[in-house]
């Protein structure tokens, strides 16, 4: 069964910003049968982690499902243990536009802040 939070809620196990929540619903709207932005962990990188983001069509069963608007996000059971507190943002500045995990859980990341390490 999945697991449905809103995001605002006080200890939410990942949160999403407001600047995140409207990209991503943008996104997923652009996208054809896209209805969620899945995010991911797993091994690679310089660091030994890194995040995967992927639009799908659908929840699985054992899914976090994290909603802010018309935006949804989800976290497999998989990766939530490694981003538990981490919350997502929208970079927007001179240099890089995009999201932006920010892991409390990650004791060290890469020069280009791709991938990191607990």
């Amino acid at each position: 069964m999945n697991i449905a939070v809103e995001e605002t809620v006080s200890g939410a196990p990942v949160k999403l910003t407001e600047g995140a929540a409207k990209r991503i619903a943008r996104l997923i709207s652009e996208t054809d049968g896209s209805v969620a932005l899945r995010v991911a962990v797993e091994g690679g990188g310089c660091s030994g982690f890194q995040y995967r983001f992927d639009f799908v069509g659908e929840a699985a069963a054992d899914d976090l499902v994290i909603r802010r608007g018309d935006a949804v996000v989800l976290v497999d059971p998989v990766s939530l243990p490694y981003m538990l507190g981490a919350e997502i943002d929208l970079v927007a500045n001179l240099m890089e536009e995009g999201l932006q995990v920010k892991n409390p859980l990650a004791v060290s990341s890469c020069g280009c802040g791709t991938s990191f390490s607990i």
